[in-house]
């Protein structure tokens, strides 16, 4: 029991969602419909990339990504580089992968070229670039895929609607940078490539190659949608148990379960008539908040979900939704992602995190929640 009760202190986020779904199992109990119907798509997904950017990282596959950045001569420079590399990238991977990419390259640099001070008010500005980045496209988040496909509307539409917002994000995001370093905005840094990415070993060319066209497979399942990802996971599975079966051992499973807690916390929800009949009544005319807000206890994938049904104005379930994630770490599950990446690196640090993101994502969420809100009245249909 002790042991079990030092886990669940040290996982403060697996300790939450557990609590969330079994108190939403004693609201409303479970049953196998239920069951079925949780969103299992992303989570096979997310196995999926859990699995293939651990073997990036043990075959050190994204080595010229560092090698490039490392020759980046100052900290004003990477730090753009890297921020702005989650921004652009969640717009086709998801922003939860941008950050699975980005985040662990961040702290291999920071560390390697003796700047770890940096690291964490860094990591949160990618985190906000990744929330921020990831809501131009119709598939750069999963609730964004999600409002996307109830919507009908079409992907020149939606882009148009979240532009505004997209480009605001970006300058406040280079302003922040600034900011970080403005007493030095010339702050010098040196990085050794070959010592933060070590070398490529010949025995391990098969396992980067068949890691690299897992990760193109990955990037398939996300923008087909294709119903059949299930297949994909099953491809993924059998590859690497071919290639390096001892990956499996080293794929954060936590994280895994922690997703599959918050889905079944706002299914339990959902299903329960009188918390519909509730939210029938109080989300019409305030979709804005109420996503926001409900983010903060359920993250903004199960928000959408469950509040989509009573929405009458779509653009705010969607902006609010892209908004929740820079409120709290619970708001966004990309941000529960951010945070596990940065304990695993730092164990023992995660209040420092919470403190550090709670400063700087407030900051970016007072400049852009009022903007957002106007936003609203600029309907989608």
């Amino acid at each position: 029991m002790k042991r079990i009760a030092v886990f669940l202190k040290k996982e403060l986020m697996l300790t939450l969602s557990v609590t969330a779904a079994l108190i939403a199992m004693i609201i409303t109990p479970p049953t196998v419909e239920r069951f079925k119907s949780l969103d299992w798509h992303t989570l096979g997904t997310l196995f999926m990339m859990l699995c293939v950017l651990e073997g990036f990282k043990r075959e050190n596959v994204l080595k010229p990504v560092i090698g490039f950045a490392s020759k980046l001569r100052t900290m004003t420079a990477i730090s753009l580089f890297m921020i702005f590399g989650v921004f652009f990238t969640s717009m086709f991977v998801t922003n939860d992968v941008a950050l699975i990419i980005f985040v662990p390259l961040t702290i291999i640099i920071f560390r390697g070229g003796g700047k770890e001070s940096y690291i964490l008010p860094v990591i949160t500005m990618e985190n906000i670039a990744a929330i921020r980045g990831s809501l131009l496209t119709p598939f750069g988040s999963p609730q964004n895929l999600f409002l996307y496909g109830q919507s009908g509307t079409n992907a020149g539409n939606f882009i148009l609607h979240m532009l505004p917002l997209c480009l605001m994000s970006a300058l406040l995001l280079i302003l922040f940078v600034f900011l970080l370093y403005r007493r030095n905005i010339r702050e010098s840094i040196t990085v050794d490539p070959h010592a933060v990415s070590g070398r490529w070993e010949k025995e391990g060319r098969t396992r980067r190659i068949t890691y690299l066209l897992l990760f193109g497979l990955i990037i398939f399942v996300i923008v087909s949608r294709t119903q059949y990802w299930y297949i994909a996971v099953l491809i993924v599975l059998a590859a690497i148990l071919f290639v390096d079966r001892r990956l499996l051992l080293k794929v954060d499973y936590v994280l895994l379960l922690t997703f599959l807690c918050f889905f079944i916390f706002s299914s339990s929800i959902a299903d329960n008539g009188s918390i519909a009949s509730f939210l029938k009544e109080a989300v019409g005319g305030h979709e804005y908040w109420w996503s926001i807000g409900l983010s903060q206890i359920i993250s903004n994938v199960p928000a959408s979900i469950v509040l989509y049904p009573f929405t009458e104005n779509f653009s705010g379930l969607i902006y609010g939704a892209d908004t929740a994630g820079l409120v709290s770490v619970i708001g966004s599950l990309a941000s529960v992602i951010n945070y596990r990446i940065y304990v695993r690196e730092y164990p023992g640090n995660g209040k420092k995190f919470l403190k550090t993101f709670t400063l700087i994502s407030w900051a970016f969420f007072a400049v852009v929640v009022i903007p957002g809100w106007l936003l609203c009245r600029w309907r989608f249909f």
